[in-house]
């Protein structure tokens, strides 16, 4: 039985101000997300890591890196582990294009997973380009305990498939910059142990 700790990235200047960030934005993380970075890196402290992966943009990376430093170990860097392409949206104030937002997410809250943003990625595509990545590393992997440091809807999209909600119900998966989320992985099945921990982050302000 192999354990994955999945955990979204630390805090950019765009998260804070509520840009849509997606695949095509490359930032790196403020000095909040240097906080977390760390403060992951003490909260896995109790556990083996012997694998650390990251998708392939820098914000993932500069977040893996105190955990990377601490272990000595290699980052993995992976664009298919990339957060979902969201096209036209991205790089656009939440507040100021929320209904064509709310457009998307209605359709997939709908059913429509294979609806995509115009120029960007549906989450159908966006699971099956993450899913396949991440179980060709499980299964070739021999390391038993390794952590993927990837993006907010793309951790909602794969939780919400691996453990049964289905993509539709992706806007269940709870998350935040930071957060951690335990998984164990068996003969191709995944079991949460733990979700959105986000205790190790109660005192950053």
């Amino acid at each position: 039985m192999k354990q994955l700790f999945i955990i979204r990235h630390g805090e950019t200047d765009n998260n804070k101000a509520g840009i849509i960030q997606g695949r095509s934005l490359d930032a790196s993380i403020n000095d909040l997300g240097r906080m977390q970075a760390e403060a992951i890196r003490e909260a896995l402290e109790p556990f083996e890591i012997q694998k650390i992966i990251a998708s392939g943009l820098r914000r993932t990376h500069e977040t893996a890196d105190p955990l990377a430093t601490r272990r000595k170990l290699k980052i993995h860097k992976y664009s298919q582990l990339d957060e979902i392409d969201f096209g036209v949206l991205e790089g656009r104030s939440f507040t100021k294009i929320k209904d064509e937002v709310m457009e998307v997410h209605e359709k997939w809250k709908g059913g429509d997973v294979d609806f995509a943003p115009e120029n960007g990625e549906s989450p159908r595509h966006t699971f099956n380009r993450a899913n396949d990545k991440v179980t060709e590393i499980l299964e070739n992997s021999s390391e038993e305990s390794m952590v993927f440091f990837i993006h907010g809807r793309l951790t909602r999209i794969l939780l919400s498939e691996w453990l049964g909600y289905g993509l539709r119900n992706m806007h269940k998966i709870e998350h935040q910059n930071g957060a951690i989320n335990h998984l164990t992985w068996h003969n191709g099945l995944f079991k949460a142990v733990e979700l959105n921990k986000t205790d190790h982050l109660l005192e950053l302000v």
